[in-house]
């Protein structure tokens, strides 16, 4: 089953996502996150290695490449989301390590924008505080 985000013209670029090779366009799932209901956590989107970089006031809270959807998660958040099925830790590389920080968000929630919406919160709050400046 697909959701349209799944095409992309990249090759030789693909996903290993539970042992299926998935493809995602970085750009269309920057548009999952451009809602109007989201506009509340300041997001912004910047190119980046090949995929984009989300932020949310400023500070990365998002990586959208080939792989998918990943959120910058921590502690029992990051627990949370992996317990769901379908989630896991980014890995750009089937053989690279897994990421300790981001995970990557089923594809389930793409269509999901009230699920997404509180993963999208939980990580913007887990976010550092900015630092007053001197």
């Amino acid at each position: 089953m697909t959701t349209g985000i799944v095409f992309s013209t990249m090759k030789n670029q693909r996903a290993f996502l539970g042992g299926i090779m998935t493809t995602y366009d970085p750009a269309a799932l920057q548009t999952i996150l451009m809602r109007p209901d989201l506009a509340e956590f300041d997001l912004s989107f910047r190119p980046m290695f090949g995929g984009i970089m989300g932020y949310a006031g400023g500070k990365v809270f998002a990586s959208l490449s080939n792989v998918g959807l990943a959120l910058k998660m921590n502690g029992k958040d990051r627990e949370a989301l992996l317990a769901l099925p379908g989630a896991q830790a980014l890995r750009y590389e089937p053989d690279s390590a897994p990421s300790k920080t981001y995970v990557v968000v089923p594809e389930a929630l793409h269509t999901r924008p009230d699920a997404l919406k509180i993963w999208v919160a939980r990580a913007v709050a887990g976010l550092p505080a900015k630092k007053p400046r001197r």
